[in-house]
């Protein structure tokens, strides 16, 4: 099996999860939207420094607690927002799915596991509003042109080395926050807001275990997208938890 198959599979698997996730949230009671990060201990070749922490968003819970909520109409800018941070998370497993292959460490396998609830969860808003879901299920391909580029040049950068890669997955949780967060400032549907702050916990929590880990590799990383005090302020932060409320 070539690499792009193996990545096609696990690609249609992912998707056949969220669909369980869905089937569940028609049934789920209210609770924890998002669950805290957990750590996976596991090893990379040459026997480096595998934990991490995953950031995963309850999908079943979630939806119970966005139907809770108004639907109200989007505005052009929530509706662009729905649609980019959807193909932005595709974006961020498949990016992890290659690294894994390419490294065998096993935070890339974690964190791209947990970014497929990310996927599930803006998947709930596509629905929610009835709109066209950007996302291809051929892995590394994108609508958005943008992130099409991003996704190339992050592939590229991490297969050249084990740092590179780790570098790379701060970057994507850095862009995901700085993204999330620019949208959240034309956001008034709470549904949205409360996907999106869940979202944001699960980046920060993953920037985190990707940040730790260069450290254990003896590697001190630089933001390239937040500003040293938001960055330093969440690098010393503990796991965040988010609730069915938000916040």
């Amino acid at each position: 099996m070539t690499a792009t198959s193996k990545r096609r599979s696990m690609y249609m698997k992912n998707r056949k999860k969220l669909a369980v996730l869905m089937m569940w949230a028609a049934i789920a009671s209210a609770g924890l939207a998002y669950l805290p990060v957990a750590a996976h201990q596991g090893t990379g070749q040459g026997g480096g420094p595998g934990a991490s922490g995953t950031g995963d968003v309850n999908a079943a819970n979630l939806a119970a607690a966005i139907a809770a909520l108004p639907a109200d109409p989007l505005s052009d800018a929530e509706r662009e927002g729905i649609l980019y941070v959807r193909e932005e998370e595709k974006l961020a497993h498949d990016v992890y799915t290659v690294l894994y292959e390419k490294w065998g460490l096993q935070i890339f396998a974690n964190i791209a596991a947990s970014e497929s609830t990310h996927m599930a969860a803006m998947a709930l808003l596509i629905d929610r509003y009835g709109l066209e879901d950007p996302v291809s299920d051929k892995p590394g391909v994108f609508t958005n042109p943008e992130l099409q580029k991003l996704y190339d040049d992050l592939v590229a950068k991490g297969t050249k080395s084990l740092i590179d890669a780790l570098e790379v997955g701060a970057i994507i949780e850095e862009v995901d926050i700085v993204d999330i967060q620019g949208y959240l400032k034309d956001v008034d549907n709470e549904d949205i807001e409360l996907v999106y702050e869940n979202l944001l916990k699960g980046s920060r929590n993953h920037l985190r275990a990707f940040v730790s880990t260069l450290e254990r590799y003896g590697v001190e990383y630089e933001p390239q997208y937040l500003s040293p005090e938001e960055y330093r302020e969440i690098i010393a932060g503990s796991t965040e938890r988010g609730n069915a409320g938000g916040g």
